[in-house]
């Protein structure tokens, strides 16, 4: 019980003290903006990203929770220099059946579920790199980087239930089909600005799907 009080009290303080909807000093991935599509869908040109990654098992009694754990201990000094790792927004998942659970921390949260496994990532500060970032001492932690990203973007405030981020992805991708210059080039995926106790009408939640210009290839 103590072990959990602490983890708990750990993710709030690096939440970045949210709470009206304001985050104060967390990093969020840069970004150019290429275009805009019908109902407010923003396309962004994402830089590179540094990722910490960790996979549980479907056998875990809760697969999301415990690649959480691994990630949230590798960035708090489970690592060769016992450096913990500054945080950085926003949360992403594009796990359907995780959608409606609210994630206790702000954070660079990527995840993927396959057979019942679970792969999550953290995204890492941008000053870092392969050579500078710190190396997990647990096996079952990977540091990669991302290629660049060109990603369509809808905004929405309030619940992050599987529900409501469903409609809002169907939303976005009638955006993208609409388009005259892109297509999607990938499933879409949700990002979460902001922890649980945020007010809902002042959260920032956004899905995305990776585009590509039409007649590119």
């Amino acid at each position: 019980m103590l072990r959990a009080i602490g983890l708990a009290a750990a993710a709030a303080l690096l939440a970045g003290c949210t709470v009206f909807g304001i985050r104060s000093g967390t990093e969020e991935p840069p970004y150019r903006e290429l275009a805009r599509l019908a109902g407010g869908v923003e396309v962004r040109a994402y830089e590179p990203r540094l990722y910490a990654e960790a996979t549980a098992p479907a056998d875990a009694s809760s697969p999301r929770n415990a690649a959480f754990r691994k990630l949230f201990r590798y960035i708090t000094g489970a690592n060769r220099t016992q450096a913990e790792i500054a945080m950085t927004i926003p949360v992403e998942t594009d796990d359907p059946a995780a959608a409606g659970e609210e994630i206790a921390m702000t954070a660079p949260v990527e995840t993927a579920q396959g057979d019942g496994a679970m792969s999550m990532r953290f995204f890492l500060p941008a000053d870092m790199t392969l050579e500078t970032a710190p190396q997990p001492t647990d096996p079952a932690v990977r540091i990669g980087r991302l290629a660049p990203q060109t990603m369509a973007v809808l905004r929405f405030s309030g619940s992050t239930r599987e529900s409501r981020v469903a409609a809002r992805k169907r939303d976005l991708m009638r955006a993208v089909e609409a388009a005259a210059d892109w297509r999607a080039a990938g499933a879409p995926t949700a990002y979460f600005y902001d922890p649980p106790w945020t007010l809902p009408f002042v959260k920032r939640n956004e899905v995305a799907v990776p585009v590509e210009r039409t007649g590119a290839e």
